[in-house]
């Protein structure tokens, strides 16, 4: 591959990466991933999140609270999130959204704090990373009717909803971000869906350490694994892997512009 991949959403806070954390970067680099973006999912954990991003230029972060944690750390006011959006390593709201599969906190916790990350990323101009797992109607319910107060940006991230739920996304000018379940044998209506989604709205991201692709399936997931799923969404696309490196990349920047692409590592540059 002879362009750069951005992953453009994993946790690399978390223990899985913790002894090997300069490896895995390296390796990324060996497979031409040229930026990554370490996502936030709680305020109190925000600072190892934040660490992880100071290790290189081309690691970014995102600050926000998962619905997992809506219970115990949601949101009711976007103002913390504004306050430390000023970080120059911070180029997202989030991952927030509805997860009504496994409704580890309530959903009206989920909904409250859902609208404080909108709230949010309106008055920053920092895009909104959305999770939606078996809530595609609430989530989009919600969010048409925050983008009729005032536009944002985002991105429904991992997708593996509903064709309905990625053209409602795109409307509103969102994007639709690929993770390893686009190479699982199960994801044929997920593909189908996503073959109507324009080029230019898509992003490639592993959610790393979850969700390996095909051919890394069952193993812990990392950056450099992107690359499968990349390729495989160029098959699904009809285009060459590098057109598909080409436009998630430009997408990416397009989509998360205080992101800096002067830190974006070629492919070339080796390891």
């Amino acid at each position: 591959m002879n362009v750069a991949l951005v992953d453009s959403h994993c946790h690399l806070d978390y223990p899985q990466f913790s002894e090997d954390l300069s490896g895995m970067i390296a390796r990324a680099r060996k497979a031409g991933v040229g930026m990554m973006v370490s996502i936030g999912v709680k305020l109190s954990t925000f600072e190892n999140v934040r660490a992880v991003a100071s290790k290189a230029d081309h690691i970014y972060c995102t600050i926000g609270v998962h619905p997992h944690e809506a219970g115990e750390e949601g949101l009711s006011s976007p103002d913390r999130l504004i306050e430390m959006a000023s970080d120059p390593k911070i180029i997202g709201i989030g991952e927030s959204g509805l997860d009504y599969y496994y409704d580890n906190a309530p959903r009206d916790a989920q909904r409250e704090s859902f609208r404080a990350h909108i709230a949010a990323c309106r008055e920053t101009g920092l895009p909104l990373i959305v999770h939606t797992r078996d809530a595609d109607d609430d989530t989009m319910d919600i969010l048409e009717d925050e983008y009729e107060k005032g536009p944002f940006t985002g991105v429904i991230h991992c997708f593996s909803s509903s064709a309905a739920l990625a053209q409602r996304a795109l409307k509103i000018g969102f994007y639709i971000s690929c993770s390893g379940i686009i190479t699982f044998n199960s994801a044929r209506e997920i593909q189908a869906a996503i073959v109507d989604i324009p080029l230019d709205r898509l992003l490639v991201e592993t959610d790393a350490p979850y969700l390996a692709p095909v051919p890394k399936r069952g193993k812990p997931n990392e950056p450099s694994y992107v690359a499968h799923t990349a390729a495989k969404l160029a098959q699904i696309m009809g285009v060459s892997p590098d057109e598909i490196a080409r436009a998630t990349t430009d997408n990416f920047f397009a989509l998360f512009t205080k992101a800096d692409r002067k830190h974006l590592l070629s492919p070339e540059a080796g390891v």
